[in-house]
């Protein structure tokens, strides 16, 4: 094997390798998953020894140099196995996120094909409740495509119109490459809330779907006070906060705050305004008891306070809740 003998700077230093030809040897383990090493092999010109005085005439400091540069010409000649695995890694992952974006795109352009601003309420709300069984104790249930096993429960009624629309925008996804009830409903919502004025939204893709419903009696039940409410979200790790913020999706639909097709702040200005105490019968009807629990909480109360004022920070915290709502239980495929 070649060597390299570097003394201090004030000594003469000395550097031999043979005259004849030399192979340096490297192993590596350049596939992880083989338990043998991988051996490169590659040729060094002969090199002849050199002599650098340590004095401080000018010629040393070329003499160095020319040290420096035959030990950064090992380093890089050792670092090339690490290189090429690394290179044949990172060809493979661009190739494997070039294929879920290209799917991504896919699945946005046949859902707004079916999605209306009539139909998004409906859209929004699977994800709600396809999501809404996770339960941290356990890690059981939440975003995983169970929806399509639960349609009969009385808290589903009304969804299996809203998964038929969808089925016609999978079925043109599937044709081309095959995605999960998870993956689809999630970006469906996101799209809905897009298409009715809404922030954008970004999925993330790669949900498995599960083979059977999850348990009865893990949504919020619409008459639960803002206390219970809190503890109901938070039994799903999600916070006061994302309680309110997940809340402004009431402002889509029949619920009567404001526009049903238009996604905006208007639940939050309505909630402060309290028109269901008001003697008018159409006002006491708007909202549901959860949402009139809200406003009577002080920690909810300020949040709802905040978002009326201002719609993009509403806009922007809806969006992160969301994007922990769809994630939350989801059981992701490997890449």
């Amino acid at each position: 094997m070649a060597s390299l003998t570097i003394l201090p700077a004030k000594a003469p230093l000395v550097s031999s390798i043979p005259s004849s030809s030399s192979h340096l040897e490297f192993k590596f383990p350049v596939k992880l998953q083989h338990s043998s090493l991988s051996t490169v092999k590659f040729r060094l010109k002969p090199l002849q020894a050199r002599f650098i005085p340590a004095t401080g005439d000018e010629d040393s400091g070329e003499n160095l140099d020319w040290v420096s540069k035959r030990r950064r010409n090992l380093i890089c000649v050792s670092t090339l196995p690490f290189l090429f695995h690394f290179r044949e890694s990172f060809e493979g992952f661009s190739a494997e996120a070039a294929e879920l974006d290209a799917t991504y795109m896919l699945m946005k352009e046949e859902v707004r094909k079916v999605v209306s601003k009539g139909k998004a309420p409906g859209v929004l709300r699977l994800v709600f409740h396809d999501a809404g069984t996770f339960e941290t104790d356990g890690n059981s249930g939440g975003m995983n495509g169970s929806i399509v096993f639960e349609l009969d429960r009385p808290e589903n009624a009304g969804l299996k119109k809203s998964l038929k629309i969808l089925q016609k925008a999978k079925s043109e996804v599937d044709s081309k490459q095959s995605v999960s009830w998870a993956d689809m409903i999630a970006v469906a919502g996101a799209e809905a809330v897009s298409i009715c004025g809404g922030p954008t939204i970004p999925v993330i893709l790669g949900r498995r779907d599960s083979v059977e419903p999850d348990a009865e009696g893990r949504l919020p039940e619409e008459s639960l006070g803002a206390s219970a409410l809190k503890q109901c979200f938070k039994r799903k790790g999600l916070s006061t906060q994302v309680l309110v913020a997940l809340s402004g999706a009431h402002t889509l639909g029949s619920k009567g705050f404001g526009n049903p097709f238009v996604f905006d702040n208007s639940y939050y200005k309505i909630l402060l305004e309290k028109p269901w105490n008001s003697s008018d019968k159409m006002a006491s009807m708007i909202g549901l008891p959860s949402d009139h629990a809200l406003v009577e909480d002080d920690e909810c109360l300020r949040w709802i306070k905040k978002y009326a004022d201002d719609q993009d920070i509403f806009f922007e915290d809806f969006k992160n809740a969301y994007i922990k709502l769809v994630n939350s239980g989801a059981r992701w495929k490997s890449l």
